[in-house]
């Protein structure tokens, strides 16, 4: 791993144009290398945070884009808990993604047929990595310290195999999901967490800074061979005692 880095931002308004920097000048780089941005997105604060800020970009251009869920609610895209809905509604519109460059869930199928069908999407655009290699993931951290559908305690935290795993008993509304594994989230090139909101102290200081017991699933993210970024505001960083980056929205990753 290249190393992790805490940046903190005064306030979320000041993080989300530092954010969608990072997300262009990773995805310039991926183009630059290998002719495509793969990119992995996740629901919550961030769609806003995102389909805000990338739009107001000058010159942005995603025709090389190619955009992957973290995880998903096995719902129908036009229910509000869609993480694609919500993205097709306030992003997808506003910016030049082809559509064959969005890989949605089937959401009519049952979460086992979802999980390995979505695993076959992206085996499919990612032909030449045995496991999939994402130039950048998103990622949101839930209060109990979840991230994907990744839940402390749940058997899913183990596995090792398959690269998307279906999840029926989410403690979080709603039940059914589907949700990228630990093996493709530590196998990308770059993860950027966003914790934003006094709510968010408690758990991101145990997550950052260790816990007795088992470490929560958000702290169980540390790329093989990528960077690691987390991206928090004041109120979020409140309890931290360790040295983090302190930053303004006119600052660069």
């Amino acid at each position: 791993m290249a190393g992790r880095r805490v940046v903190v931002f005064p306030s979320a308004a000041e993080l989300g144009p530092v954010l969608a920097r990072l997300v262009t000048s990773r995805a310039e780089k991926a183009i630059c290398s290998r002719g495509r941005f793969t990119l992995g997105l996740s629901g919550g604060s961030l769609v806003s945070m995102l389909s805000k800020e990338l739009p107001l970009l000058p010159d942005l251009d995603c025709s090389k884009w190619l955009v992957g869920f973290c995880d998903e609610r096995l719902v129908s895209f036009d229910d509000p808990e869609s993480t694609y809905g919500l993205y097709k509604n306030q992003l997808f519109s506003k910016v030049n993604i082809p559509e064959s460059g969005i890989l949605a869930i089937d959401s009519s199928l049952s979460v086992n047929e979802c999980a390995e069908d979505y695993a076959r999407k992206l085996k499919e655009a990612f032909p030449d990595d045995p496991i999939p290699v994402f130039d950048l993931l998103l990622l949101g951290m839930g209060p109990d310290g979840h991230t994907c559908s990744l839940f402390p305690d749940h058997p899913l935290l183990e596995e090792t195999e398959k690269i998307v795993a279906p999840i029926s008993d989410s403690p979080k509304p709603p039940p059914q999901r589907v949700t990228m594994t630990f093996p493709v989230v530590n196998s990308a090139r770059c993860v950027a967490f966003v914790s934003t909101g006094g709510s968010k102290a408690p758990i991101l200081k145990e997550v950052l800074e260790g816990r007795e017991g088992p470490a929560f699933p958000a702290a169980r993210v540390v790329p093989t061979n990528g960077e690691l970024f987390w991206l928090v505001d004041d109120p979020a960083a409140a309890s931290l005692t360790i040295q983090v980056e302190r930053l303004s929205s006119g600052a660069k990753l």
